[in-house]
């Protein structure tokens, strides 16, 4: 090969780092997250059973899903390991909010980001609407795990 060759790798992967990772059922308590059928979830419940005649105790867990609610279940022994998705939260400015239900919000960098739809729930979503509709600055908790983003919470930071 010459040195002269230009070379194009069209990658579509990311820089590597897991979307999830491994904690022991046994050490995930309530309150913590969880991937149940491949759905990142907050824990509301955790018991567990005694060593049965097989050796294992045993977690339930019971869980609902950070972007849509859904309640989902699974049990797991105690000693095996779960993935735990990584959950983020930021803060960003909101800008505009299109016709097409997407708003437009300033990073800290000072960029801006035109990709999320508004949110479903209707709390969310008329506190969102109503403050823009008054001209009031407000600043949109975004929550993101595996690859889903989501606008959780709406805090007003006073008037424009």
């Amino acid at each position: 090969m010459s040195d002269s060759e230009d070379h194009h790798f069209e990658s579509k992967a990311d820089a590597g780092a897991s979307k999830t990772y491994p904690m022991q059922a046994g050490a995930i308590r309530k309150g913590g997250f969880l991937v149940i059928k491949n759905r990142p979830c907050k824990v509301v419940e955790v018991s567990t059973s005694k060593t049965g005649k097989h050796g294992h105790a045993k977690c339930h867990f019971v869980a609902l899903d950070i972007f849509n609610g859904k309640k989902l279940e699974d049990i797991v022994p105690s000693s095996h390991n779960c993935d735990v998705p990584h959950v983020d939260r930021t803060e960003y400015q909101l800008i505009d909010i299109s016709e097409d239900g997407f708003v437009s919000l300033l990073t800290d960098n000072g960029s801006t980001k035109d990709d999320l739809k508004l949110p479903t729930d209707d709390a969310i979503l008329t506190q969102l609407k109503d403050g823009f509709a008054e001209g009031k600055d407000l600043a949109l908790t975004v929550m993101s795990a595996m690859g889903e983003e989501q606008i959780c919470a709406v805090k007003d930071v006073g008037p424009r």
